[in-house]
């Protein structure tokens, strides 16, 4: 991630975490503005960033993974805070959520990277 839209611009963070989501908010030629879930901001090259959505567990308490999206269904397993994983679909609250192979679907409001990509 740059402070600037080019490659004259000093590099800010390298980021490693394989499917660390991040938050589009400026489109600028090949260069995006993006936001990282530490809320920090930058440029990335478009060629860099994954058409892939991801998202990551926020809160203070594991996340719980149900077999359907709805309350009350039945529970898979438990993801600790920071784990990053696949995102699908989000209705009614609910998201399709895939954490290395530990698919269901977890509450949005215990996501970071939902909403418009």
């Amino acid at each position: 991630m740059r402070v600037g839209p080019g490659d004259s611009y000093r590099i800010s963070w390298v980021y490693k975490r394989p499917q660390l989501p991040v938050k589009v908010l400026r489109r600028e030629g090949a260069w995006r503005l993006i936001e990282d879930p530490g809320g920090d901001r930058g440029w990335m090259r478009d060629l860099l960033l994954s058409r892939k959505r991801a998202a990551i567990v926020i809160g203070r308490e594991p996340a719980e993974i149900h077999a359907e999206g709805r309350g009350g269904s039945r529970l898979l397993w438990k993801v600790e805070p920071g784990v990053v994983g696949l995102l699908g679909d989000c209705d009614a609250g609910w998201c399709r959520f895939d954490a290395s192979g530990h698919m269901g679907f977890v509450p949005e409001d215990r996501l970071w990277g939902t909403g418009e990509p």
